[in-house]
C-alpha cells in the first residue's frame, strides 16, 4: 500500500505555522513549547501507526465497525 501523505511534511508546516504564531506574538513562549512538544509526539504516534500492519478486529460491539452505523431505521 502506498500513502500520498508524508508525515514529515505535514510536521514541518505545523511547525511552521507554530513559529509564525510566536512571531506574531498570537501565543506565548510557554504555549509553543507545549505544542511544539505535543507535535512531535503525535509526529511519533503517527509513524509508529504507519510503520506496522494494519489489522482489523474481527471482534466489534458494534455493527458495521466504529461510527455507529446499523442497518436499522431510526425511531
Amino acid at each position: 500500500m502506498t500513502y500520498n501523505f508524508d508525515p514529515d511534511k505535514w510536521a514541518d508546516n505545523e511547525y511552521e505555522m507554530l513559529v509564525l504564531q510566536l512571531g506574531q506574538k498570537t501565543i506565548t513562549q510557554t504555549r509553543f513549547d507545549a505544542a511544539a512538544a505535543d507535535l512531535e509526539m503525535r509526529l511519533q504516534q503517527m509513524w509508529r501507526r504507519l510503520e506496522n500492519t494494519y489489522q482489523i478486529s474481527s471482534q466489534t460491539d458494534e455493527p458495521y465497525g466504529s461510527g455507529g452505523l446499523t442497518n436499522e431505521k431510526a425511531g
